[in-house]
């Protein structure tokens, strides 16, 4: 009879800006057999970091973090290391936040207030099969999609409309980017027309909505 050798632990490295958030997450994953957190990170940059240097199986990692946010980091990865799975997992849900971690190269996305259980089955079967999306995420996939923010504004229309939903003025918005305070006056009002938003309230709401800035 042939000695079989343990498999080797699924390697994750986790990323969340929140501690707390983090801590449960990898408290869970501890109680998980064949499962190991071997790194954690608080925002894209560091995930980049760690992922690079330490090659894992599996990346978890949430949306919007601080110094670079999920999706950038995401795609990074997807570029450089291909054979790394990526979960998302996020608290948002909308079809634009799935189908922009997906493009980025996630292959899959778990909700934050899924139940335990759920974790597991997201890691074992983005393991085994390669993908994941929770029922609610598979839900909303099949709703029609509204277009994303890069196809309905330009790059630097969005830099901008991050900031006026950061509550900055004019001049501060223009000092940051190396513009006059007309110009970035100009991009407001033609963002404003495009998005058919009137007020500055409605723009915060979608910058919101779309993941630019944090509720």
């Amino acid at each position: 009879m042939k000695n079989t050798a343990p498999a080797s632990p699924v390697r994750i490295v986790l990323a969340d800006d929140h501690d707390l958030v983090r801590s449960g997450i990898k408290a869970l994953l501890s109680m998980v057999d064949g499962v190991e957190v071997i790194a954690e990170a608080r925002n894209g940059q560091e995930l980049i970091t760690l992922v690079e240097s330490l090659d894992p199986d599996l990346v978890m990692t949430d949306i919007s973090m601080p110094v670079m946010d999920g999706i950038t980091a995401i795609a990074h990865l997807h570029a450089s290391r291909p054979k790394v799975h990526i979960l998302v997992l996020s608290m948002y849900d909308t079809v634009d936040f799935v189908k922009r971690a997906v493009a980025s190269g996630a292959c899959g996305y778990l909700m934050k207030d899924a139940p335990p259980f759920e974790l597991e089955q997201a890691v074992r079967s983005v393991v085994a099969t390669g993908s994941y999306f929770s029922p609610v995420i598979a839900q909303r996939l099949l709703q029609p999609s509204e277009p994303t923010v890069s196809e309905e504004l330009t790059q630097r229309q969005i830099e901008i409309l991050r900031l006026i939903a950061q509550g900055r003025a004019s001049k501060e918005i223009a000092y940051e980017l190396g513009l006059s305070p007309k110009t970035v006056d100009v991009h407001r009002a033609r963002i404003m027309e495009r998005l058919h938003i009137n007020d500055i309230a409605s723009l915060t709401l979608y910058a919101v909505r779309k993941g630019l800035i944090k509720p």
